[in-house]
């Protein structure tokens, strides 16, 4: 099992997800529950960096100085938004504008956009699972929006539930699935395979690739993160306590957002997500920007 130095950066936060950074060193996160965009600098601590309504579910910055934000509409177990919204892809620009890309693809609506992730090819991949409802399962979907706005329907899976989601450099698209623990991949023109099976209580979110092309998968249910090889063997676990939601890279150091010390969001949305830094040694695989022309600021 692998231990790592953990800082606190900030805590008393309302469902924090898919962090990144700013090119000033910022971190950028969401809060679902505060259905906005939050930022940590030092000194500073937390701020609002974009009102978005409804509720972001993950967000990651553009090569146009944007940030690009999954909408799932504003829910996130018992918990609904003040302020319900169409499902989509959103843009918030640094001056705090928020803007719709896209509530659709190829004639099918969005069910409750997940998690992001920018392609080599300019492309913008994310997950659509809808609302979990483990026994209730839904069709899942993963999406690509073109450079142009032109929005793709990827590939229906399910049942099923698709979360985490990386383009590869090399073109394949990998993604977890929280009903079924599984990590799958499509490599390009060939068919969805199943890289690895976690365990039972190891239900994945959140992932992304260190620079020898390793998977850390946030596992909520494990306090920790799995680290898997691209050929589908089990490398190591990162215990890091709480309810770890998503990771990001940043030099050598995995920063996580977690939900706080309980998974149960049956009840009272719990304001006690924390983002944590986790000295690992070992840096990200550099990740690919791309910006949406459909609604130029």
């Amino acid at each position: 099992m692998r231990e790592a130095i953990v800082h606190t950066l900030a805590d008393g936060l309302g469902h924090p997800e898919g962090p990144d950074v700013l090119p000033d060193g910022r971190v950028i996160f969401v809060e679902t529950y505060r259905s906005r965009i939050g930022v940590w600098s030092e000194g500073a601590g937390v701020e609002t960096y974009a009102n978005c309504g409804g509720g972001p579910n993950a967000c990651l910055l553009g090569n146009d100085g944007a940030t690009y934000i999954t909408q799932n509409g504003g829910t996130a177990g018992a918990w609904k938004a003040a302020t319900m919204l169409q499902p989509s892809i959103q843009r918030a620009w640094p001056d705090g504008t928020v803007e719709v890309i896209a509530t659709s693809g190829e004639g099918v609506d969005f069910l409750g956009p997940n998690d992001l992730s920018w392609g080599p090819d300019g492309c913008l991949y994310f997950t659509d699972p809808g609302d979990y409802y483990p026994h209730a399962p839904s069709i899942g979907r993963l999406f690509a929006v073109h450079p142009d706005g032109a929005v793709e329907l990827v590939e229906e899976i399910g049942p099923s539930y698709p979360n985490g989601i990386i383009a590869a450099q090399d073109g394949a698209l990998l993604w977890v699935e929280s009903y079924e623990r599984g990590v799958f991949q499509k490599r390009p023109g060939e068919k969805s395979e199943k890289l690895f099976q976690l365990d039972d209580n190891h239900v994945p979110d959140g992932m992304k690739l260190d620079e020898e092309g390793n998977i850390w998968i946030t596992t909520f249910s494990s306090g920790g993160v799995d680290i898997i090889s691209r050929d589908g063997e089990f490398i190591d676990f990162l215990s890091t306590g709480g309810v770890p939601m998503n990771c990001m890279f940043q030099d050598e150091t995995l920063l996580v957002t977690d939900l706080g010390d309980s998974a149960d969001v049956t009840g009272e949305a719990p304001m006690t997500g924390r983002l944590w830094r986790f000295e690992v040694g070992i840096r990200g695989m550099p990740i690919a920007r791309g910006q949406i022309t459909r609604g130029e600021h």
